[in-house]
């Protein structure tokens, strides 16, 4: 009998349809046996026997990147990690809320030109950092925080403290990772400390589930049934975990670099370089302005300070550039900005953007030739489309980038009536200080007169830390600080609380230096239970507590726009005695013992000195610098 021809395709075509169908099963197997790391531990061993745990590579790849502390709020989440840093020398430093580890490691960050580093417990704990790593963030401050996290067996199943931490943190961090796997903590680590110094600096976050920091042992009682189930299902489950486990710790123990990773630190190009030589020497009223990114390594803040010598123009200093020329250097300009910007013919924005602190760009005259260089290219042309446009905008190092231009301006001079104009502006101003700080105040102290003390007795080793709004904001006109990075304020955030964390930080990257605090009474109540913490470490530090009973910098607006104080009172609480009770040192000054308060400030300075924490509270009147006001 024939076959019909139709039936020779169909025929044909079985063989194919079942190779197809072989491939793709055994494809499936493949994929299957690679995503169970079936491959993986053919090659690699899994030491049954170990008592070592994933926290002990956490602190190696630390120790390895220079860390010298790591800041925290203990959590069983991440003790593996804790105990590991502490055995290999890293410094340990546990504060009372989360919030003020991740400050430290900030203030560590910003002085010391390396990453600072902390660590907290899962859920809460975390939760607890996002403002201080938003601030870290907008201030350009590489931090890595490491947090704790459910097993990763048990994560979206309901485990205690559990909350999807990755998805929370990716708006604030350059980069972010949850480990899967031992093996996987060198690497992670390595490339997120990377990542937080290149480019444009920031903090980076790394999620550590409780399985990947415990021991082998420790972890298999919590993970695998003792007693072996009876039924295939059971088996099947049972097998699943055993090789679950077993994939979590293959090759956890192998050798690994622990090393550094190489930096992307983004350079100017020469070509825009030399056109912004040809505009500056050009230029008959040039200035400059100074931010935080030009204290950013690798540049030392000491070479930066002997180019803008060299350069001779007159400049600005805000966030981490104030101090960089020292006190009273002829070309540092310190009051009356907005109106030397409206006169200068080229201006050099240099780490400084166009935010809420140059009226987003509406502070310049139109005539301006501006030159701004900023590692972030974002951020340099903030508003640059509505009130201001820049002639030359440079992505690249602010530090290294102002030592070239130094380098093409060789022997180039400006008139000397330029700077001379605007230093008798900056005397002006400081002479209305001086009649502000002869002002009597009918219950309390001046507190004009107690920051120009503060000024005239602030030793040359000192770092100022401030945190508040008008106490601080007052400072910031009177109190210079004696040099390169020895100001900390929380940056473009403007967050309230920093004051203990970045005190904390400052003090152990700079052990000799005198950290004085100023605070707000507001913002002090952020820090105050800290003091706790500067106690237990031995930690001495001085907070100066202007104390004037309110949140004054809104009241101010709030009475007169709306007609209501309301929510901004506060008392004259003895913050001296609270200190007290949490063993540091308090000291008052007020009306009784106005004739004494350099005497009681020296008091505070030599307790700090003997190792102190120490709370100077100080009953002060309200200043309003609009009119030259000062009240009860």
């Amino acid at each position: 009998m024939e076959i019909p021809e139709a039936a020779a395709p169909v025929e044909s075509f079985f063989p194919f349809f079942l190779l197809l169908a072989c491939g793709t099963l055994v494809a499936a197997l493949l994929g299957a046996a690679h995503r169970l790391g079936l491959f993986y531990q053919l090659l690699h061993k899994v030491d049954k026997a170990s008592v070592r745990h994933g926290g002990e590579n956490v602190a190696a790849v630390l120790r390895a990147h220079g860390v010298r502390f790591v800041f925290t709020l203990v959590g069983g989440h991440i003790s593996p990690l804790l105990v590991a840093c502490e055995k290999l020398g890293i410094r340990v430093v546990d504060t009372r809320h989360e919030v003020t580890a991740v400050f430290a490691a900030d203030a560590m960050a910003r002085l010391s030109g390396t990453v600072g580093v902390a660590a907290v417990t899962a859920g809460p704990g975390l939760t607890n950092t996002v403002t201080a790593v938003k601030n870290a963030q907008m201030a350009h401050s590489p931090v890595l925080l490491l947090g704790g996290a459910a097993s990763t067996l048990l994560q979206n199943r309901g485990a205690l403290q559990a909350v999807d931490q990755l998805s929370l943190f990716r708006p604030l961090c350059k980069f972010c990772a949850s480990v899967r796997r031992v093996r996987d903590i060198v690497p992670t680590l390595r490339a997120a400390m990377a990542a937080a110094q290149s480019g444009t600096p920031g903090p980076v976050f790394v999620e550590l589930p409780i399985d990947v920091l415990y021991p082998y042992f420790m972890v298999q009682k919590e993970m695998v049934p003792a007693k072996p189930p009876k039924g295939l299902v059971g088996r099947v489950v049972s097998w699943y975990l055993e090789n679950y486990l077993a994939n979590l710790f293959a090759g956890a123990w192998e050798p690994q670099p622990e090393g550094p990773l190489p930096l992307d630190i983004p350079q100017a190009a020469p070509q825009q370089v030399q056109r912004c030589v040809e505009i500056l020497s050009r230029a008959k009223r040039p200035l400059m302005v100074l931010g935080s990114q030009a204290l950013l390594t690798p540049t030392p803040a000491d070479k930066l300070q002997a180019a803008v010598e060299t350069l001779g123009v007159p400049c600005f200093l805000g966030g981490m550039a104030r101090g960089l020329l020292g006190r009273n250097h002829p070309l540092h300009i310190r009051q009356n900005r907005s109106a030397a910007l409206k006169k200068a013919d080229v201006i050099v924005l240099a780490g400084t953007v166009c935010d809420f602190r140059l009226s987003y760009g509406r502070v310049f005259s139109r005539s301006s030739k501006i030159i701004i260089v900023n590692r972030n290219r974002e951020e340099m042309l903030f508003n640059s489309d509505i009130f201001w446009k820049p002639q030359e905008a440079v992505q690249g190092d602010v530090g290294s980038f102002v030592l070239k231009l130094v380098e093409g301006l060789q022997g180039q001079t400006w008139a000397p009536d330029w700077v001379e104009e605007l230093q008798e502006a900056d005397r002006q101003k400081e002479q209305t200080f001086r009649e502000k700080a002869a002002v009597p105040v009918a219950q309390h102290l001046n507190p004009v007169r107690v920051l120009q003390l503060v000024e005239e007795m602030l030793p040359d080793n000192s770092i100022l830390v401030v945190d508040g709004g008008d106490f601080v904001g007052t400072a910031a006109h009177l109190v210079q600080p004696r040099g390169p990075l020895c100001w900390l304020d929380p940056g473009a955030f403007g967050t309230l609380g920093v004051g203990a964390g970045f005190a904390l930080g400052a003090k152990l990257c700079r052990p000799d230096a005198e950290v004085w605090c100023l605070f707000g009474d507001g913002a002090f109540g952020y820090s105050l239970i800290e003091f706790d913490t500067f106690v237990r470490h031995k930690i001495p530090v001085m907070a100066l507590v202007g104390n004037d009973a309110g949140w004054t910098q809104i009241s101010r607006e709030q009475v007169p726009c709306l007609g209501s104080n309301v929510a901004c009172g506060l008392a004259y609480t003895d913050y001296h005695k609270a200190a007290v009770g949490l063993g540091a040192r308090g000291l008052l000054l007020s009306r009784e013992n106005e004739d004494q308060v350099v005497e009681v400030l020296h008091n505070a300075q030599q307790q700090c000195r003997d190792g102190h924490p120490v709370v100077v509270n100080i009953l002060i009147g309200r200043t309003d610098f609009r009119d030259g006001s000062i009240a009860v």
